[in-house]
């Protein structure tokens, strides 16, 4: 099939365009700075001779929006608003002008949407949108509003030929340098995987290998439209993920950290404490009714694999491979 992934040069674009081309896909990326042959240049704004990749083509996964890997400014916060609906707006055009439009849209969405909490887990049906918990910073209410909108500007584009999901991915976790797997090893090697503020908040997250083969499920199964779940079946608290990381790369111990300390660190990394503090118990409830099998359904086996990759990867670093 032709495949059309705009946004796709960053961590999960890089994933899924590997998987689908491995898998026989013809994929065509739109991105601002088109280096590769398969790559053509967009501005994730305004209508170009870009579009005429999507006409034509059989599927569009929309990657686009601004990385969350970063402080969370007015400015950076208006940045991934901004991104992510007008890039949703814009392919929705884009479809919309097609003569020969895609049998279905694929709209990166995010896990985030739902409410901080330790109690129950969301799926699709039961889940609470959040942005009005007591007891978080104002900021993360923003958070939820650009996914609301980045969700409603998929809905109301006017696209009547083509099927739209919107995938609320939770935290995609790959050996690849840069990517959030990545980062948390750094810490675990360092002795510093230990668990923040605590511990108890939930973990969400969905092993490489499955996302992309969820992607290709959703994109076979006309049956399903709207919002879903990207996320193993099995979330965990903070300090049970980070153990089982250590576990997996034989480090006995990390340093717990405060959320004072968390700040700091997340300061010097030119993050945001969002990522780590926040509640993400997130359930796949639409993908396991219909029919998909995980392969890493639990973080444990999950972890072996991501380590043993990683240790490749480090090798073949070292040997200049």
């Amino acid at each position: 099939m032709k495949m059309v992934l705009p946004g796709g040069t960053g961590q999960v674009g890089t994933i899924l365009g590997r998987a689908l081309t491995a898998a026989g896909h013809e994929v065509t990326v739109l991105t601002r700075h088109p280096e590769l042959e398969h790559e053509i240049g967009w501005d994730g704004v305004t209508l170009g001779p870009w579009a005429e990749a999507v006409d034509g083509c059989d599927v569009v996964i929309n990657l686009a929006g601004r990385s969350v890997s970063c402080r969370y400014t007015a400015e950076n916060l208006r940045a991934m608003m901004d991104s992510r609906v007008d890039s949703a707006r814009v392919i929705g055009e884009a479809i919309a002008a097609a003569a020969r439009p895609p049998r279905v849209w694929l709209q990166m969405s995010t896990a985030t949407i739902y409410a901080h909490r330790f109690d129950a887990a969301h799926d699709e049906a039961t889940g609470v949108i959040g942005g009005s918990e007591a007891g978080v910073p104002d900021y993360w209410a923003y958070s939820v509003e650009i996914a609301k909108n980045w969700e409603q500007a998929q809905a109301e584009a006017r696209t009547p030929a083509t099927r739209k999901v919107a995938l609320r991915s939770a935290m995609v976790m790959s050996p690849d340098r840069g990517g959030v797997f990545d980062v948390l090893l750094r810490l675990t090697r360092l002795g510093l995987g230990g668990p923040v503020a605590g511990g108890a908040q939930y973990v969400s997250w969905i092993h490489d290998e499955d996302f992309a083969r969820a992607v290709e499920f959703l994109i076979a199964r006309d049956d399903l439209a709207g919002p879903v779940n990207l996320a193993s079946p099995g979330p965990l608290p903070h300090r049970k993920f980070m153990q089982t990381l250590r576990a997996a790369w034989g480090v006995p111990v990390g340093l717990p950290a405060t959320r004072r300390m968390a700040e700091l660190g997340a300061f010097a990394l030119r993050s945001d404490t969002e990522l780590l503090l926040k509640s993400r118990r997130v359930v796949p409830g639409r993908l396991r009714a219909a029919g998909f099998g995980f392969a890493y359904p639990e973080w444990e086996r999950a972890a072996a694999d991501l380590v043993r990759r990683a240790r490749v990867l480090r090798r073949r670093s070292v040997a200049g491979v």
